[in-house]
């Protein structure tokens, strides 16, 4: 009971932070947004064992070109093929029981940046579309990945039989990736009726990207977490681990919604 009262007390606080932040202002979820980078490097560096500042300043470079090109330009679509390819080839590691191979410096730097800093920025991209800043998007997209964790949760701990990838992470099922995929949707339909950025077959399908791609970025992170002998990333969150723990399914979630976003709608 202590246990639950301290998860329910700090996800409370993680989700008030993050709204506030949203609605307060654009510069306000930047500069939260970017804070949790930092963490999410540090404790993925931990993980892996990269020493150095190298990718922190990759991080501040890479947010302050960004910034100042108002999201457009030819390398950001570049870094967006690349890190959709890297994710798919995490996703390849991952189905087909491969090691994900860190063994030098060089290899843990690339894989940092790629698995963590070009989808950092990816998140602080999503709420734009056309280049404006739609906090009500940005607060729809975490709505469905909270409700598809929620509801997998739920019906994977009440109805779950089949495992899903017991070799990664064994408290996960099929029924709970089901559970939640269906709730997602319904949650993005919802959704469709109050927001109108996007058509209703636009909504499903980011219920989809969202649910379908949260669940295997949550292993992703499982895998380099089995491999690193760690149950959690960290422990600044009481009863849920680290900051990278609570957005690893939304980090690997922003390229793929915010390629549907952009150039597929």
């Amino acid at each position: 009971m202590r246990n639950l009262l301290r998860r329910s007390f700090s996800g409370i606080i993680y989700v008030l932070l993050f709204l506030s932040a949203i609605l307060f202002s654009e510069k306000s979820y930047l500069i939260l947004v970017t804070l949790f980078g930092f963490l999410c490097i540090w404790e993925f560096s931990k993980m892996i064992d990269l020493k150095g500042v190298a990718t922190y300043i990759f991080y501040v470079v890479l947010l302050f070109l960004i910034y100042k090109t108002k999201h457009q330009s030819q390398a950001l679509s570049i870094i967006l093929a690349v890190t959709i390819i890297s994710s798919i080839h995490l996703l390849y590691q991952l189905f087909y029981k491969k090691e994900i191979l860190f063994s030098n410096a060089r290899n843990k730097f690339g894989l940092t940046i790629r698995y963590i800093v070009f989808s950092m920025s990816f998140l602080i991209l999503l709420p734009y579309f056309n280049t404006e800043f739609h906090p009500y998007l940005m607060i729809s997209i975490l709505s469905i990945i909270w409700i598809n964790d929620s509801f997998a949760f739920l019906v994977g701990k009440n109805f779950g039989k089949n495992k899903l990838f017991p070799s990664v992470s064994p408290n996960k099922t099929v029924e709970g990736f089901l559970g939640g995929l269906t709730f997602a949707l319904l949650a993005a339909l919802f959704i469709s009726k109050f927001n109108r950025d996007f058509t209703m077959i636009n909504w499903l399908i980011i219920g989809f990207l969202v649910s379908f791609f949260g669940s295997l970025g949550d292993l992703v992170e499982s895998k380099f977490k089995r491999q690193a002998d760690l149950k959690d990333s960290g422990n600044i969150m009481p009863g849920h681990g680290g900051i990278l723990d609570r957005l690893d399914s939304l980090l690997f979630v922003a390229p793929f919604v915010y390629l549907y976003i952009n150039f597929l709608v």
